[in-house]
């Protein structure tokens, strides 16, 4: 039976982004196919349920006889070869994947992806982003960067949140936020509604644009720090 496109994810490019990449969709019970030039990079998945091919060059021609028709999303890792990342974004989205998204090192290599309709990412700007939105804050559990101006994290809640609904919470209206899981006790509940009522002292997940997560964390900080 083939596989639908939405159970399918593409990596191209297996370094240490690409294989962490990989490995993630993986622990996540996806359907995985990586595809490299060098087959040493291939063999941390080799014992995977991951389909791996080992590619003379990352063509067109290649990405179909690999089956990556059948993704619905492509991620492309290929390093500091822009021309090669390039050309297989532009090989990838001409296989009509839903999303094709791109390592990137610079603003330039950025900017010609964006033009033709591929996601960006930059690794080591993100993970900086991370760990400085964590270090400057004491209520900041963990963030996950979806682009330069939109993030999810996973913060503590003061206590004067306690037994308040998430109506009354309304971290929408205060900063444009959505509340999309609650952390008790490392068990994730994902069944958040508007009288769903907050305990101090957790974790909740909330989305939303940067300028906002951060007047949070700041109004977040300065209630625990009266509390403590």
């Amino acid at each position: 039976m083939a596989r639908k496109k939405n159970d399918v994810y593409a990596v191209v490019g297996v370094g240490r982004f690409g294989l962490a990449v990989a490995q993630t969709l993986l622990e996540l019970g996806k359907d995985v196919i990586a595809i490299d030039i060098n087959p040493q990079r291939l063999r941390p998945l080799e014992d995977t349920p991951a389909d791996v091919y080992v590619v003379e060059e990352i063509s067109q021609e290649a990405f179909i006889d690999a089956g990556l028709g059948s993704c619905r999303c492509i991620i492309i890792g290929v390093g500091k070869d822009i021309e090669a990342s390039i050309l297989a974004a532009l090989n990838a989205k001409e296989l009509g994947a839903e999303r094709v998204i791109c390592k990137v090192i610079n603003a330039d290599h950025a900017k010609i992806l964006k033009k033709i309709g591929v996601e960006v990412i930059f690794p080591e700007l993100d993970t900086g982003r991370r760990l400085a939105m964590r270090l400057s804050s004491n209520v900041t559990e963990d963030i996950f960067t979806l682009s330069s101006d939109f993030s999810i994290i996973q913060v503590k809640v003061p206590a004067c949140y306690e037994g308040k609904t998430v109506v009354e919470a309304d971290f929408r209206k205060k900063y444009g936020l959505n509340i999309i899981a609650s952390v008790v006790d490392g068990k994730v509940d994902g069944q958040i509604g508007p009288q769903t009522v907050i305990k101090g002292g957790q974790f909740l997940v909330v989305a939303g644009r940067n300028d906002g997560l951060e007047k949070m964390q700041d109004d977040f900080d300065r209630l625990s720090d009266r509390e403590a």
